[in-house]
């Protein structure tokens, strides 16, 4: 007991200290009076600690005599419970016979509820004929939930009583082949809903807007069916048996339908091939744009409410959409494309896509997420497409060019002058029909990616080059062509001039080309390679500014002979006519625009004065008296005036200083013009030194051209100037450098 094991044990006599205890008081006798004590008695009143003792020891004692109470109830009950129990083993063993006795019993009762069951099934199975016709009736009326309905009714009916007999003999087949085939018609029943099925499945995005409730319908049988297949199954783990024709997985076959008629969708908008339209591609693939996006609109706002939320139904066809989107681009992309329809493919893919024209519109939010899309075609073709493209690029541009260049060049033969520019200048159409094509071909390139506009500027600019190149050569050819008959073409000088205007038009497209398509400094280091197309430009220029001066300065031949001879001296009226002439053709120069007139003008002054200063050089005349030698000074100070006059006038707005060269004749004429044979080499020791590239062949044939210079003193200066060489200006431009003496002049006069 767990009082009695406790560490105090209650006094063995409690009531010698407090008295009987309750219920004993019949044993200790009638009560007694108290013996009276006097307050100085010294027993006195117990202490404290003694009443707290005597209440635990009190309570223990009644904890002891609860527990024994129910010992002694719980030995009684089990004695009872013994008895009961060897009063049932004694009835079981006088059952067992009973018990074996009843086996007939028993398989009767296992034959009765066998019976029950086919009575029961009795009415279905002979109503069976019956309920297909019905079916039957109710698939070609189109009710299609009520034909399911007795769908199942039938497979309920065969499935039950196949079910039966595998339970009852699995190995039985000749029974089991029975059944199946009075049930034969399910099957083919079966067959024909699931075909009605379908058939509203593949047109789902019209059905779901005409009559809705008929889709409903269709995902409600195949929802039954899902729910009967994983019944089975789950009965299939249990006993192993699973009813012909099961599972039939409608759920999956959906989503494959539904996947096929996406595919056939997408396939069937190819409305024209190349042969009977040039833009069949941009067509189709518009044609695509519009049924994607519209079908993924529906499938949102009103085919999801026809479908349980975990079909997920548009995510699914979604999913669909794009993988059959990706495989046409991919078969689109094996095809022998051309450059243009190539450009249409990789815009549609990268860019039309993702776009607010389709899987990036607003209606589609936020389901379609275009950043979490898949690329329609992999990064290995969409290079394999660019590389493609920028090849046949290239062989396009290069017969572009070419044949703008032949068509510009037969324009260059006709009888009429070129057309003028809003400010007049003359020009070919030539820079328009080059920068036009550029321009289309960037614009197209832009479209797909910035790095493909880069590389199309790049490949644009090097052809140009080449380009440029051949339009030189031509330039050139043509000039030649006019030499050998200056009187073809008829307006040989007018463009040539608008060959001229158009290299300035060309460098200002390039400039304006650059800065429309690169945005930035670090594109404009992508192609460091590129050449310098201003320089070829400027050499053409030069070179057809040359070739209009040469046609000048043919017309000025006769009149230069003129120059320093007899005929000059006595009157001629030569620099007259070479102003005259130079006036009339810089009439016609006007239509060259302003930089290279400018420089056009400078060189025609030059050039004029070095034909003027080779005239003196060519010992045509030598002047016999100071007489003439004065007339003849003169006369080569005024023309000098006459032709500062007249280039001055031409260069009116260039602020061009074109005193310097006529400077020159005024300064070749003061030596001549010098009366005191004592002061020539002073005079002749200025002109050289103002023009350090004057050479002592210069200086030979002007002394003989005065005509009064001794050998000695020729001989002296000469020598003299030889040996102090002068210090040249830096800003000095050569103008004798070019001026060639005959040879001999020298010699003679040494002699």
């Amino acid at each position: 007991m767990l009082f009695l094991a406790g560490p105090s044990l209650p006094h063995p006599r409690p009531w010698l200290l407090h008295g009987p205890p309750r219920g004993c008081a019949a044993l200790a006798g009638p009560a007694r009076e108290p013996t009276p004590r006097c307050a100085s008695s010294v027993w006195g009143p117990p202490p404290l600690h003694r009443v707290w003792a005597q209440a635990a020891i009190q309570s223990q004692l009644d904890g002891v005599r609860t527990g024994l109470s129910q010992l002694h109830n719980a030995l009684s009950d089990v004695k009872d419970i013994q008895q009961a129990l060897a009063d049932v083993s004694k009835d079981w063993r006088q059952s067992i016979n009973t018990i074996e006795s009843l086996k007939d019993v028993k398989d009767a009762v296992v034959q009765h509820s066998q019976l029950a069951a086919a009575v029961e099934n009795l009415k279905n199975i002979f109503s069976v004929p019956e309920i297909v016709r019905e079916t039957q009736d109710l698939i070609e009326q189109g009710a299609l939930l009520q034909a399911h309905r007795k769908l199942m009714e039938l497979e309920c009916s065969r499935d039950g009583l196949m079910y039966e007999q595998y339970r009852m003999d699995s190995g039985n087949t000749r029974d089991m082949t029975l059944i199946h085939g009075y049930f034969g018609s399910t099957q083919a029943l079966s067959d024909e809903l699931a075909k009605q099925l379908w058939m509203v499945l593949q047109r789902s995005l019209v059905t779901v807007r005409r009559d809705p409730t008929l889709l409903v319908s269709v995902v409600r049988i195949i929802e039954r069916e899902e729910k009967i297949d994983r019944r089975i199954l789950d009965r299939k783990k249990q006993t192993g048996f699973v009813p012909p024709g099961r599972p039939k997985n409608w759920k999956e076959k959906m989503f494959a339908i539904l996947d096929r008629t996406v595919t056939t969708r997408i396939e069937g908008t190819q409305a024209d091939t190349r042969e009977s339209d040039k833009m069949w591609l941009v067509r189709h693939l518009e044609i695509i744009r519009k049924y994607v996006l519209d079908d993924l609109i529906v499938a949102k706002n009103l085919m999801v409410q026809c479908f349980p939320p975990h079909y997920e139904i548009f995510k699914n066809l979604l999913g669909m959409y794009h993988q059959a989107l990706s495989t046409r681009m991919q078969e689109l992309a094996a095809e022998d494309l051309e450059a243009s329809e190539i450009v249409s493919l990789l815009t549609w893919v990268l860019n039309t896509y993702a776009s607010a024209e389709m899987m990036g519109n607003a209606e589609l939010a936020p389901e379609v997420d275009v950043h979490a899309l898949e690329p329609l075609l992999s990064p290995d073709v969409v290079s394999e497409l660019l590389d493609t493209y920028m090849s046949t690029l290239t062989s396009n541009i290069i017969a572009w060019l070419r044949k703008a260049l032949e068509t510009d060049k037969k324009d260059w033969s006709k009888e009429t002058e070129p057309e003028a520019d809003q400010d007049g200048y003359y020009q070919t159409t030539l820079p328009a029909i080059v920068f036009q094509m550029f321009e289309q071909n960037l614009q197209v390139a832009a479209q797909i990616s910035e790095d493909l506009k880069t590389k199309v500027l790049v490949l644009c600019l090097q052809q140009m080059n080449s380009f440029l190149s051949r339009y030189r050569e031509e330039a050139q050819l043509y000039k030649e062509e006019h030499l050998r008959n200056r009187q073809q073409p008829h307006c040989y000088v007018q463009y040539m001039i608008a060959v001229i205007n158009n290299c300035q038009t060309f460098k200002e497209s390039i400039v304006s080309l650059k800065k429309k398509y690169l945005k930035n400094e670090v594109e404009e280091g992508v192609a460091p390679s590129q050449p310098n197309m201003d320089g070829i430009l400027d050499a053409i220029a030069k070179e057809g500014c040359g070739s209009l001066l040469e046609e000048v300065f043919l017309d000025l031949e006769q009149h230069l002979n003129e120059l320093m001879t007899k005929k000059w001296l006595l009157g001629s009226n030569a620099v007259d006519i070479i102003c005259v002439t130079v006036e009339d053709y810089f009439n016609d120069f006007a239509k060259i625009k302003k930089p290279y007139k400018k420089r056009m003008t400078a060189e025609a002054h030059r050039r004029v004065v070095v034909e003027y200063l080779r005239a003196v050089m060519q010992k045509r005349i030598s002047f016999r008296s100071p007489e003439e030698r004065k007339e003849g000074a003169e006369k080569m100070v005024r023309e000098a005036e006459q032709l500062r006059f007249l280039f001055r006038k031409l260069a009116s707005g260039f602020g061009e200083d074109v005193d310097g060269h006529c400077d020159t004749i005024v300064a070749v004429a003061e030596v001549i013009k010098l009366t005191d044979p004592s002061l020539l080499y002073l005079e002749v020791s200025t002109l050289v030194s103002k023009y350090p590239d004057i050479r002592d062949d210069h200086i030979g044939a002007l002394l003989a051209m005065r005509g009064d210079a001794s050998r000695d003193m020729k001989q002296t200066i000469i020598e003299t100037l030889e040996q102090g060489p002068t210090q040249a200006n830096p800003n000095y431009v050569p103008i004798f450098k070019e001026i060639m003496v005959p040879s001999l002049n020298v010699a003679k006069l040494l002699k």
